[in-house]
C-alpha cells in the first residue's frame, strides 16, 4: 500500500516573490564576485533564475508527479530525490550555459563539468531544506516534504 502523498502547491505570487528575490540577491553577489558590477547584475540575475525558479519546478515535479509513483520506503524516496536533484543540476547548468552563450554571442562559456554541477545543486537543495526544517515545515530531512 502506498502512502497518500498530498500534492504540493502554493500561490504563484509567493513562488515568484521568493524565487525572484533569491535570483536578485544571487545575481548581485555573482556580479560583484565576477567584477562586472551593476552593469552585469541583470544578466547575472537572469542566470540565477535557472537554479532558483527552475529548482522550484524540479521540486514540484518530484513532489507531485514522481514521489507518488515511487515506493514509500524512505531509502527509495531519498535515493530518488538525490538522483532527481543531481540530474536537474546538470540540466539547469546547461540552461544557464546556453543562456549565457546567447547573451554573450556564439562563443562557448567556460562552465564547470557535470560531475561538479550535479552535486552543487544537491548542496543548494539541502541548504534550502535546512531552512524549511528550521521553520518546522515539511522538508527532505523530516520526510514530509
Amino acid at each position: 500500500m502506498t502512502e497518500p502523498w498530498q500534492p504540493y502547491c502554493e500561490p504563484l505570487r509567493a513562488t515568484l516573490l521568493r524565487t525572484f528575490t533569491i535570483a536578485i540577491i544571487l545575481g548581485a553577489a555573482l556580479a560583484i564576485w565576477r567584477g562586472s558590477g551593476w552593469a552585469g547584475w541583470p544578466i547575472a540575475t537572469l542566470l540565477a533564475l535557472w537554479p532558483a525558479l527552475g529548482g522550484h519546478f524540479v521540486e514540484l515535479w518530484f513532489l507531485n508527479w514522481l514521489r507518488p509513483r515511487l515506493p514509500t520506503a524512505r531509502t527509495v524516496q531519498i535515493a530518488a530525490r538525490l538522483a532527481t536533484w543531481f540530474l536537474a543540476g546538470i540540466f539547469l547548468a546547461l540552461g544557464m550555459n546556453l543562456t549565457a552563450m546567447a547573451l554573450h554571442g556564439a562563443r562557448p562559456a567556460h562552465w564547470p563539468p557535470w560531475w561538479i554541477v550535479g552535486p552543487a545543486f544537491i548542496a543548494i537543495e539541502l541548504i534550502a531544506h535546512v531552512v524549511l526544517q528550521l521553520r518546522c515545515r515539511p522538508s527532505f530531512y523530516n520526510g514530509r516534504g
